[in-house]
């Protein structure tokens, strides 16, 4: 479920983001919740219960110690944090579009090949063969 409302908030971003009538906040609002819920993926399958925040950080850290490795490239999104409440009753600072679109894209990028690789079946372990006889003389 995050992973499918993470890719409509991608999807969303994608559509909004060269529409100069959509303010910034929207876009970034949905890249963060792209980013956010991307993450939560990553925890769900590390089986972490999930937090109810919204901090960029904080899920990075989470994910973390779960022992699941963090790309570089998602590790430094908090810069998203203040799209998901701050940018929709504040005025916010100007919002770099293109950059929140590809840390939106990195993290669902992400958290497809995580579940990706979650649902691959795991191959089976070699047997090994046992040592045939030899062959019986004739006699």
């Amino acid at each position: 479920m995050l992973a499918r409302r993470a890719a409509g908030d991608l999807y969303a971003c994608r559509a909004l983001i060269d529409d100069s009538e959509v303010e910034d906040s929207i876009i970034g609002f949905h890249a963060q919740q792209t980013v956010e819920k991307a993450l939560k993926v990553a925890l769900v399958l590390a089986g972490v219960e999930l937090p109810h925040t919204h901090d960029l950080e904080s899920l990075a850290e989470l994910i973390g110690t779960s022992g699941t490795g963090l790309p570089t490239e998602i590790a430094d999104m908090e810069w998203l944090t203040p799209s998901a409440a701050d940018f929709r009753y504040e005025e916010p600072a100007a919002l770099d579009r293109p950059a929140a679109l590809a840390a939106a894209e990195s993290a669902s990028g992400w958290a497809t090949s995580l579940l990706t690789a979650a649902k691959r079946p795991q191959p089976y372990p070699r047997r090994k063969t046992p040592k045939q006889a030899p062959p019986a003389p004739n006699g």
